[in-house]
């Protein structure tokens, strides 16, 4: 095991200005001006844990002109007399706020972690309690913009139009409203900057983070921007940061990011899997078990043939499931392979209950039940999710064959292809002006400390290749690998991960070169 000298434990700063930025982008180089703001843990909070607020440069190349406002939870360390420092923790997404995420994960941190660490997440710039990106004056507004367009993706042509339109109708709204001056400042590598002041804030020399899902981007760009403030980073379930930003080939530039990525193979493979140990556990652990896994596949199949030619009302009340609906469901569904304590319709098993539901629903009637209607005062998130992830990417213009490229997904990775396809989609007219600062590469300047990139060999989502690309990228990271299923280690624990992390995160000792783990628990187990 490597012992890594540059993990002591993290020490208080007392400047009350950023220190000069590592790489230097004009951005960066302004950013050595920031203020650094002095966080105040006494606002509302969820029980057990403590919030605040910091300000921020809006625009880091006027590191002192308008802030904006970042909302800040966290949860003390338990063992207080032998803290180590704050361990940041991004959730993913892009833009899952980090003020509802932690509460929901925080007891599923390693028991070391919890005890060494304060843990601490935030709401990113343009979502949740932070200063928000604002293209609506309330969610009915929205709500009547996209009204009508199918739950998932579309699939007919008439609704393939109808989707183009009405987000490229939703970008225009945006670049015409957009009161808060955001759009041109929600890339990750903003981001990135917010974290390294908050860095500051909470008074660590160096920054100890978690990030999983779209979170390991952040931690990537981070790492560059900043390499020598790097005291630990754990990156579970990681995307390959060269095909997502901006293809390695010309010929992958010209693909949506999700299939740069293998998202839509990912999916694939895991449902294919799903699909056989559903069949091996039988109808006592599998409720769609059908016999063998050819049997068990074939079901699947017609089901899916049934929902094309129209939708199923299954559960008491009845709701509709449309072909779509269905698909994005199972995409979902994948993540967790067993079952989490305190998450109700978890793990494969829950997969496999809700697939003989629908199995045995009637077909919906003509006036399906309507959907509720969104909460007064609440946000869809469509913009703020958009905002970033449309910013970080390089996208097919509006002009594209996006249904061409939703029967290219199919007809490589099955029903679960065009899902994917149609996330990015809404990017095609998004007006990205935070491009501008968007970071893509390079992606290999050499950390005070190595990271460490964690991942499932099964992962739905971001496919094992990516994670392995990420550790390849990343100058003298090194990979740990848990042979399961699910997306994110965390929320498919394994022991014998969580202890290799503890390790580095505490001690700074890197699990072995190829080091592979099991989870906890398999699927049906």
């Amino acid at each position: 095991m490597l012992v890594l000298a540059a993990l002591a434990p993290a020490h208080t700063a007392t400047a009350d200005t950023a220190a000069t930025a590592d790489t230097a982008g004009p951005a960066d180089t302004a950013a050595s001006a920031a203020p650094v703001p002095r966080l105040h843990w006494d606002g509302p909070c969820a029980q057990g844990f403590e919030c605040a607020t910091a300000a921020v440069p809006t625009d880091y190349r006027d590191p002192r002109g308008t802030p904006l406002d970042l909302a800040l939870i966290r949860h003390r360390a338990t063992d207080p007399a032998h803290r180590i420092g704050s361990l940041f923790f991004n959730p993913g997404g892009p833009g899952i706020p980090g003020t509802a995420a932690l509460p929901a994960v925080y007891g599923l941190f390693p028991e070391q972690v919890r005890r060494r660490f304060d843990i601490v997440s935030f709401d990113p710039r343009g979502t949740g309690a932070s200063t928000t990106l604002h293209c609506f004056p309330d969610p009915a507004a929205e709500q009547a913009l996209l009204d009508g367009l199918p739950a998932g993706f579309p699939t007919a042509a008439d609704q393939q139009a109808a989707w183009t339109r009405a987000y490229t109708g939703l970008a225009r709204h945006c670049a015409d409203n957009d009161t808060t001056g955001l759009l041109a400042h929600l890339s990750t590598a903003d981001t990135a900057r917010d974290l390294d002041v908050l860095r500051q804030a909470v008074g660590d020399r160096r920054l100890t983070y978690w990030g999983t899902s779209y979170g390991t981007l952040l931690g990537a760009v981070y790492a560059n921007l900043f390499p020598d403030r790097v005291r630990a980073m754990v990156l579970d379930s990681a995307l390959d940061p060269r095909a997502w930003s901006t293809g390695r080939t010309p010929r992958q530039r010209a693909l949506p990011p999700f299939l740069r990525t293998g998202s839509d193979l990912a999916s694939a493979r895991t449902l294919d899997a799903f699909l056989d140990r559903c069949a091996a556990a039988g109808p006592a652990a599998c409720a769609f078990a059908a016999g063998d896994a050819d049997a068990t596949r074939a079901r699947f199949d017609a089901l899916l043939e049934r929902l094309r030619r129209g939708p199923l009302a299954p559960g008491t009340p009845a709701r509709e499931v449309t072909y779509a609906s269905a698909v994005s469901t199972v995409a979902s569904m994948l993540y967790t392979a067993a079952p989490l304590p305190g998450v109700p319709d978890s793990g494969w098993a829950a997969l496999g209950a809700w697939l003989q539901q629908l199995w045995t629903a009637p077909d919906a009637p003509k006036a399906p039940t309507p959907a509720p209607a969104p909460a007064p005062g609440a946000l869809s998130g469509q913009a703020q999710t958009l905002g970033t992830l449309c910013a970080d990417t390089a996208n097919p213009p509006a002009g594209a064959d996006y249904p061409a490229l939703a029967a290219l997904a199919e007809t490589r990775s099955g029903a679960v292809g065009p899902y994917w396809v149609w996330q990015t989609q809404r990017c095609a007219s998004w007006p990205s002006q935070a491009a501008r600062d968007r970071y893509d590469g390079p992606w290999d300047r050499r950390t005070a400390a190595p990271v460490l990139v964690v991942a499932n060999t099964g992962d739905p989502a971001w496919p094992y290749e990516g994670s392995r690309a990420m550790a390849d990228t990343l100058a003298g990271a090194r990979l740990l690998t848990v042979d399961g299923y699910g997306h994110t280690v965390l929320g498919n624990p394994s022991a014998c991960a969580a202890g290799a992390q503890e390790r580095y995160l505490v001690e700074g000792r890197l699990p072995a070169p190829g080091t592979v783990c099991a989870p906890d628990r398999r699927p049906f187990a």
